[in-house]
C-alpha cells in the first residue's frame, strides 16, 4: 500500500456536487469544469495581487513574493537569484478549520511518528 494521500479528482467533485443536487453526474460536470474554469481564470487575472472571497468554503488570494537574490542550489551549493513572482494562497473558512483542527487521536487516525501526541514507546501517552 501506497503512502500518498487519496487524490480526489474533477469527476470525484462532479459526483459530489450530482448526489447533492440529486441529479445524473452528466448534469453536474460541465457546471464543476465551469466553475473551476472560472476561479482558475480570476487568480490568473490577478494584476497583480487578487483575493476570491467565497463564503463559509474560505479565501483563494494571488500574492506577490520577494525577490531572493541570495538563494543556493542545493545541489551544487552555487548562488542563484530568484526573481519576484507571484503565488497563490488558500486559507479555508471557519467550518472546514474547526474540523480540520480535531486531534487525530480523536478520530482514531494513526499518529505521525515523531509527533509530540504519539504514545511514549512503552505504549502509554502523553501527560495532559
Amino acid at each position: 500500500m501506497s503512502d500518498r494521500p487519496e487524490t480526489l479528482t474533477k469527476k470525484d467533485v462532479a459526483r459530489k456536487v450530482a448526489q447533492l443536487m440529486d441529479e445524473p453526474i452528466y448534469k453536474s460536470e460541465p457546471w464543476v469544469s465551469a466553475v473551476l474554469t472560472a476561479l482558475g481564470d480570476l487568480l490568473i487575472e490577478a494584476d497583480p495581487e487578487r483575493r476570491v472571497e467565497l463564503r463559509d468554503f474560505g479565501v483563494f488570494e494571488v500574492k506577490k513574493t520577494k525577490a531572493k537574490p541570495k538563494a543556493r542550489n542545493p545541489k551544487t551549493n552555487e548562488p542563484v537569484f530568484i526573481p519576484s513572482r507571484r503565488k497563490t494562497h488558500f486559507r479555508p473558512g471557519k467550518r472546514i478549520q474547526e474540523v480540520l483542527k480535531t486531534p487525530l487521536r480523536e478520530l482514531d487516525y494513526d499518529i505521525p511518528e515523531g509527533s509530540a501526541d504519539a504514545p511514549d514507546s512503552d505504549g502509554s501517552s502523553p501527560s495532559s
